[in-house]
């Protein structure tokens, strides 16, 4: 019995002294080291762009009073420039297993959620509805509205079973049901509304704390604000993520981007920049001005895979 202890100490003891410098090599300080899958080839953009310029979704869409424009379509997300006319009201609509998030950037849009109390939405407001919950939308005054609506690919919506039947999509159609579930409802930080443009006036030169828009665990929304800074070199290549795109619409000022395989750009505000998953990009506020990204990803806890020479940040 003696014996047989001492063996299983003494192989514990080497498997400890195996094990250790590996983990001496895997980890310095606060940073981990690890052979993080990157494609060989670079995840293609395929209808998707580098960057979406809002002027040039305006001027396309020039003398149309209503209308909906693609901007990112993966499997993940599914996002659009929708411009509706003065008068325009949604019907009552709500999605079962998601959220849906706005940016207001033009007129004014009343909003009317469940359990909330109406308001009127201008430009720069960041709105959201969580599964389950009611909601229905009017385009009021004498301009037509325009916001940046973003869901996940593949979810159509249901409508409240006391209105008309909606038209059917192809493939689909829609069928009167009954359920149980009730509205997921809001929290300290998934609130209905954030109005940007008043939080950004009174921050100044300053960032802003409260940054999550929307933090659960399939979503996260995060205003990144701060003064800009000269570009960073070509050697800092930002970081990746394994498996998930990520994408920003610009808020406030402009933004630089690196993004592996399109180059060095710089966005402006309303427009909107994609990154696939697997390619290395870097974002910074580009000199000059306050400026202002929305990152739109699956998670707050998203791996950032950096540069082994990075030590772990940008």
């Amino acid at each position: 019995m003696h014996n047989t202890r001492r063996k299983l100490a003494l192989g514990c003891a080497l498997a400890a002294a195996m094990i250790l410098p590996a983990l001496a090599q895997s980890q310095s300080g606060d940073v981990w080291y690890a052979w993080a899958p990157k494609p060989d080839k670079l995840p293609p953009y395929g209808k998707n762009k580098p960057v979406t310029r809002l002027p040039a979704v305006l001027a396309k869409r020039k003398g149309q009073a209503r209308w909906s424009e693609q901007v990112i379509l993966t499997k993940r997300y599914d996002t659009k420039w929708i411009q509706a006319a003065p008068g325009d009201k949604s019907p009552t609509t709500y999605w079962g297993d998601d959220r849906i998030v706005w940016v207001v950037w033009g007129g004014q849009i009343r909003f009317t959620i469940e359990g909330q109390q109406p308001f009127v939405a201008t430009k720069g407001f960041l709105v959201e509805v969580p599964q389950r919950t009611r909601y229905s939308m009017e385009t009021i005054g004498s301009e037509p509205s325009l916001r940046f609506e973003v869901t996940h690919a593949g979810i159509l919506p249901l409508y409240t079973g006391g209105q008309p039947k909606p038209a059917d999509p192809a493939g689909t159609h829609y069928l009167k049901i009954s359920t149980p579930t009730r509205p997921e409802g809001y929290d300290e930080i998934n609130r209905p509304y954030r109005d940007f443009l008043k939080e950004a006036a009174a921050a100044g030169s300053q960032g802003i704390r409260d940054h999550y828009v929307v933090a659960d665990e399939a979503n996260m929304v995060n205003i990144i604000r701060g003064q800009g800074v000269p570009t960073p070199p070509s050697s800092n290549r930002g970081h990746f993520h394994i498996g998930d795109d990520e994408f920003w619409f610009i808020l406030e000022g402009k933004c630089d981007y690196l993004i592996e395989g399109a180059g060095l750009l710089t966005a402006d505000a309303g427009d909107v920049v994609f990154a696939p998953p697997g390619r290395f990009h870097r974002a910074s506020w580009a000199n000059g001005q306050m400026d202002t990204r929305l990152a739109f990803n699956v998670s707050p806890d998203l791996l950032h895979n950096y540069g082994a020479d990075a030590g772990g940040k940008q």
